[in-house]
């Protein structure tokens, strides 16, 4: 709760004193994109992330904070690309001063923005500024429900080609008397176990790919991109997210991101779907010491699927709800942050290519999200 108080304490400074002096220094009335941006600026400290070296030998750079303030309102102010983003710099007064340029004439060219952002991606900035963001907020605080999830992500490039791998052809029917058939290699769900979280996370397949799944419609329906996997805490503020090719299973990042969300928050229950209903995956939640509440997934049994169907017939007939059951309906907060990152802060909206600038264009619409969440929990 102390950060909480703190946050409304914030809040209402914000309200009563800053927002007004702004007002009169601009001369202009600032909207809730502007106030957004501010409270943002504010809890997120860009000045301890990025870094200005005046002074040095040569032209000098283009004021990288500056640069990073103007790529962090671009998810807020809904801006798809970066020659929009100059657009606006330029008309928008207030917006140009609070990113930290005087005037039209101190905005760098849009390959200069290009090259910052590059550069940003390259040091996962807007991820660093999330996770400092996070486990500032959740220092003291218990997470009652972290409820994991993956959203589509759809990108404008051309797919990578997987190679193929030649297996030698092995022989219907049973092995001869003596014959001994090769081991299968063990499952990545088998060797995350005793992976380190770098290792985890490197041994994913990140490039651009064609992902299909099917709907809430039962619909099959496939996409050229990647999938972009979030731990969110109650409250739907995002705690974790991982990108990854769109063909990834869900199963193989539930326990890298399971990792993660572990060093930083304390959480109780872990929310899962049916894709994630492994035996490794349940057994490393109660490791973490969370509880595992994962929809049963039946597969090919059709015993199980007959049981299960029974089973709620029966208990709908009693009119009795399992706990699980209403603590598994908290994985609807997953859905909705995946709703609101496509379409309120740009997760639609995918103009650049490779998965680090793909995940720094998401990461900065998160980390918008993740303030305007904060934002409604206290206003």
């Amino acid at each position: 709760m102390r950060f909480l108080e703190s946050l409304t304490q914030c809040w209402k400074t914000c309200q009563h004193e800053l927002f007004p002096r702004l007002q009169d220094h601009y001369k202009e009335p600032l909207n809730e994109q502007h106030k957004l941006f501010v409270t943002m600026l504010g809890l997120i400290q860009i000045e301890n992330f990025v870094h200005n070296w005046p002074g040095l030998t040569g032209r000098p750079a283009s004021d990288r904070q500056a640069l990073a303030r103007a790529f962090a309102a671009k998810p807020i102010f809904k801006i798809k690309q970066t020659a929009a983003l100059i657009e606006r710099l330029k008309i928008d007064r207030t917006l140009r001063q609070l990113c930290g340029w005087t005037s039209t004439k101190q905005i760098p060219s849009e390959a200069t923005f290009s090259r910052a952002f590059a550069e940003f991606a390259e040091s996962g900035l807007p991820t660093r500024m999330h996770e400092a963001l996070i486990k500032s907020a959740y220092k003291e605080q218990i997470v009652g429900h972290i409820s994991r999830d993956s959203t589509a992500i759809e990108a404008r490039e051309k797919p990578v080609k997987k190679p193929k791998i030649d297996e030698p052809k092995r022989k219907r029917g049973r092995p001869k008397k003596g014959e001994e058939r090769p081991q299968k290699p063990p499952r990545r769900l088998e060797l995350q176990k005793d992976m380190t979280l770098p290792e985890m996370l490197a041994d994913l397949p990140k490039p651009c790919d064609v992902g299909s799944k099917q709907n809430a419609k039962g619909y099959r329906q496939s996409w050229v991109g990647y999938k972009l996997h979030i731990d969110t805490a109650d409250g739907g503020i995002p705690i974790s997210c991982v990108l990854t090719s769109a063909s990834l299973h869900d199963s193989q990042v539930a326990i890298p991101l399971a990792t993660m969300t572990d060093e930083r928050v304390n959480s109780c229950y872990d929310l899962m779907d049916a894709a994630y209903d492994c035996p490794e995956i349940k057994d490393h939640s109660r490791s973490l010491g969370h509880v595992p509440i994962i929809d049963v997934n039946p597969r090919a049994d059709k015993a199980l699927k007959e049981e299960l169907a029974a089973e709620a017939k029966r208990l709908k007939l009693l009119g009795h709800r399992m706990p699980e059951d209403i603590r598994y309906n908290e994985r609807s907060t997953a859905e909705r942050t995946n709703a609101r990152l496509k379409d309120e802060f740009g997760g639609r909206d995918i103009w650049v290519k490779g998965n680090e600038k793909v995940m720094c264009h998401l990461m900065f619409g998160i980390l918008a999200l993740t303030v305007d969440q904060m934002m409604r929990l206290v206003a």
